[in-house]
């Protein structure tokens, strides 16, 4: 069956800004099969042992999600540090890197929580709400949690750069950022409504929000948030804040569309806005996949804990030889026969054992299938055979 794509367009007229256009802008023969691509990875990814493996993934996404859409607007934090921050308490936050990362976790939750409501529906209130999550307690000179933006004549705003496209100046007056906000809000309405696909809406959203930048500062990070919140919806798991690692790994293109489809659009080419839906897809494609490859991972290793942990108690392997797996397993990389040999716990293991005992545990462990020899004099748990050109 064809995707039905309705070219609904609204006009808007604004006091100084002068018109503005909505418009679903794409093609729908061009992004059909991707769509009905990213469906069956949802399905597949929805039909995989995902309560087996929740929690890991959860956090897992939740970090690299962070990370990414914080990188994406400068924050300097490394993946690591953006995870260490967000296990902190609140007294013990430390700067403003660090409450950047916490305040994006809490606008995560803050959608969770909306999409997970049968009646919610994106509005205003919403938008100011996540825009006061993301920018609580960060120092900046105009910005104000949940206000809208009204530049004074002497400081102006201009998003974008000569890299990627050019400078843009978005509407500067507050009635003007006021009317195309609830202009957005009431043709995303009308696009529901309508049955337009949320794969289709929520990166129309994300880029006209982006083009209306409505905020003195968290734009970026606001228009990611309501992309994911639309999606998950509609269903989509871990998908949508995953999705912001994919930007991140995309910036320039990613930057250089906003700016490529104002333009055609400026210049009445057809289907401005195909190219950001069609990137949109695309990255949800890649994540879905990845998320999957990634359940089908924390699988194997759950499993394979099970077995040694069986073999253990069936006394096929000692404590000893246990211990080697479990650890190699816990480094979560191929292990160095010499780094093995040097950690303490190791010698620990064998401090009173001859070298003959050491090399009898090893080889039956080998035997055994449950290690493997990796390249570079290096082991790896035998589950993971599969994957050593990872």
């Amino acid at each position: 069956m064809a995707l039905a794509v309705s070219e609904h367009m609204l006009r808007v007229e604004t006091a100084r800004f002068g018109p503005f256009t909505f418009q679903v802008g794409v093609d729908p023969g061009r992004i059909e099969a991707l769509l009905l691509r990213v469906g069956d990875a949802q399905q597949r990814l929805h039909d995989s042992p995902l309560a087996q493996v929740a929690d890991q993934l959860e956090r897992e996404v939740v970090v690299s999600s962070v990370f990414g859409t914080n990188s994406i607007e400068g924050g300097t934090l490394s993946e690591r540090e953006t995870q260490l921050a967000l296990a902190l308490a609140p007294a013990e936050i430390e700067g403003a890197e660090q409450r950047r990362a916490v305040n994006i976790k809490a606008a995560y939750d803050l959608a969770r929580g909306a999409a997970a409501n049968p009646e919610w529906r994106l509005s205003a209130d919403f938008i100011r709400a996540v825009h006061g999550a993301i920018t609580r307690d960060l120092p900046h000179e105009y910005n104000q949690p949940g206000l809208l933006r009204d530049n004074p004549r002497h400081v102006p705003t201009f998003v974008g750069d000569q890299a990627h496209g050019g400078r843009y100046k978005p509407p500067q007056h507050g009635a003007d950022v006021r009317r195309l906000l609830e202009a957005l809000l009431d043709w995303h309405g009308e696009l529901e409504a309508q049955g337009l696909p949320v794969l289709v809406r929520a990166p129309l959203v994300h880029y006209y929000f982006e083009v209306i930048h409505p905020f003195w500062d968290g734009n970026g990070r606001v228009g990611r948030v309501l992309e994911a919140a639309l999606l998950l919806r509609e269903g989509f798991q871990y998908a949508p804040f995953a999705q912001a690692r994919y930007y991140l790994d995309h910036i320039h293109r990613y930057y250089a569309l906003f700016n490529a489809c104002r333009k055609a659009a400026e210049t009445g080419r057809a289907h401005p806005n195909a190219d950001f839906v069609e990137f949109f897809l695309e990255g949800m494609l890649r994540t879905l996949n990845g998320l999957h490859g990634r359940v089908n991972d924390i699988v194997r290793v759950l499993l394979f804990e099970t077995e040694i942990k069986r073999r253990h108690d069936a006394r096929e392997i000692n404590a000893r030889q246990y211990a080697i797996v479990t650890q190699v397993l816990k480094a979560g990389q191929p292990v160095a026969l010499a780094d093995l040999r040097r950690a303490p716990w190791y010698l620990a293991l064998y401090a009173r054992r001859t070298d003959k005992t050491k090399q009898r545990d090893l080889r039956r462990l080998r035997e055994q299938g449950l290690l493997v020899p990796y390249e570079d004099n290096r082991i790896w748990p035998g589950f993971a055979t599969s994957g050593r050109d990872r």
